[in-house]
C-alpha cells in the first residue's frame, strides 16, 4: 500500500505543486479539451501536476496509456493514448517508448507488460484491482474446462495474467461477439462476466455459450427497472448501454457496445440528450468533444480506476518503484491469449 502523507510530502519538496493559476491560464490548449467538465479552480489545482508529469514523461521517454474510465484530468492533460481494453492493448505493442505508465487498472498494466516484456511498465497504484479479474483464477478455468471437456476457453481481456494463461483466447467487449462466431466449437466457456456472456449468446444463437459467475461491481447495479423509470422520466433520452450490464438492462437500451462503440455511437448519431449506462467518466470524457450532446443520468463510478490520480502518476514516474512484473512463463503462454485477440480484431477490422 502506498505511503500517501509521505509520498505527497517528498513530492512537495521536490516540485512545485502549490495551486497556480498563473500555469492554469497559460495551460488554455490541455483545459480546453475538460472545461465543460472541470471548474477553472480545479484546473489550477491539476496544472501543476500536469506539467510536471508531461515534463517527465520527456525525461523518461514514457508514454501514458488512460482508459476511458479515468477522470478528465488525467484523460485529457496526460494521456498519450486513450481507448478501451483492446485498444490499449494494441497501442502497447505499437509504442516506441521505453516506459508505459498504465492509467486504469491492474490487469491493464499486467497486458501492457506481456505483450513489452523488455520495457518498463509503471502501475500508478497496484492497489487498482477489478471485480471481474477477482472473480476468478486460473483454477477456475481448469475447473470450467473439466465441466465442458473440449470446449476452448475465451476470457474477458479483464483478468489476470494467469487466467489469460490458462485460457484459449482473450477479448474484449468491443468484438466479443465476432471472435466467439470465428471459432469453430459449438460450445464455447467464456469467464468471468456473465453479463457480457449472455449479451454476447443473444447474438449468436448458433452457439452454446457457458460462463462463469462474474460481473462487473459498476455495470451491474444497472437494472432494467432503473432504465425504464429513467426514460419515463426523460422522454426522448437516447439510452448507450454497455454489455456488462445485466441482459434485462441492455434490452431497454436504444444502443449497447463496448466503451469505444459507445464513443462511436455519440459522435455519429449526436443525440440531443443521452444517458450512458455504464461507469460515468465516460460522460465526462467525451462532453468537451460533443457540446451539442447533454449527458445526463446516474453515475456509478469505478472504485478501483478512481485509484488512479496525478499525485500517484507523478510519484509513479518519478520513484520509477511501482514497475509491474509477470513470469516469463506465465507471460508466454498470456502472450499468446492476448496476440490471438489482436489478430483476429484485426482481421475482422
Amino acid at each position: 500500500m502506498l505511503d500517501m502523507p509521505a509520498i505527497r510530502a517528498d513530492l512537495h519538496d521536490l516540485y512545485d505543486l502549490a495551486p497556480n493559476p498563473g500555469l492554469a491560464a497559460r495551460m488554455q490548449t490541455e483545459y480546453s479539451r475538460m472545461a465543460r467538465v472541470v471548474p477553472p479552480a480545479d484546473w489550477a489545482i491539476h496544472a501543476p501536476y500536469v506539467a510536471a508529469i508531461n515534463a517527465l514523461k520527456r525525461e523518461r521517454n514514457a508514454t501514458i496509456l488512460a482508459h476511458n474510465y479515468m477522470t478528465p484530468e488525467i484523460f485529457h492533460g496526460i494521456a498519450d493514448v486513450v481507448g478501451d481494453s483492446l485498444q490499449l492493448a494494441v497501442e502497447a505493442t505499437r509504442t516506441e517508448a521505453d516506459v508505459i505508465v498504465q492509467c486504469g487498472v491492474h490487469f491493464m498494466a499486467e497486458t501492457s507488460k506481456i505483450l513489452n516484456p523488455a520495457k518498463t511498465v509503471l502501475m500508478p497504484d497496484m492497489a487498482a484491482g477489478c471485480s471481474l479479474a477477482d472473480s476468478i483464477t486460473a483454477d477456475g478455468v481448469a475447473e470450467m474446462r473439466a465441466r465442458y471437456p473440449g470446449a476452448p476457453v475465451v476470457s474477458y481481456v479483464n483478468t489476470t495474467a494467469e487466467v489469460k494463461a490458462a485460457s484459449d483466447i482473450c477479448c474484449p467487449s468491443s468484438n466479443a461477439v465476432q471472435i466467439i462466431r470465428a471459432l469453430e466449437a459449438e460450445t464455447i466457456i467464456m469467464t468471468p462476466d456473465k453479463y457480457l456472456a449472455q449479451n454476447v449468446a443473444a447474438q449468436v444463437p448458433e452457439k452454446r455459450i457457458v460462463w462463469w459467475e462474474g460481473s462487473c461491481i459498476v455495470h451491474e447495479q444497472y437494472t432494467a427497472e432503473d432504465i425504464r423509470a429513467f426514460r419515463e422520466w426523460n422522454p426522448g433520452t437516447r439510452i448507450i448501454a454497455h454489455p456488462e450490464c445485466p441482459p434485462e438492462g441492455v434490452a431497454e437500451a436504444d444502443f449497447s457496445g463496448s466503451t469505444k462503440g459507445i464513443l462511436d455511437y455519440v459522435s455519429a448519431e449526436r443525440p440531443e440528450r443521452a444517458m450512458l449506462v455504464t461507469e460515468c467518466s465516460m460522460a465526462s470524457n467525451i462532453s468537451d468533444a460533443h457540446p451539442e450532446v447533454e449527458f445526463i443520468g446516474p453515475c456509478n463510478m469505478c472504485p478501483h480506476m478512481k485509484k488512479i490520480t496525478l499525485e500517484k502518476v507523478l510519484w509513479s514516474l518519478h520513484s520509477m518503484t511501482t514497475q509491474i512484473e509477470v513470469a516469463p512463463d506465465v507471460a508466454d503462454s498470456a502472450r499468446l491469449a492476448v496476440q490471438r485477440m489482436i489478430d483476429l480484431s484485426a482481421r475482422g477490422g
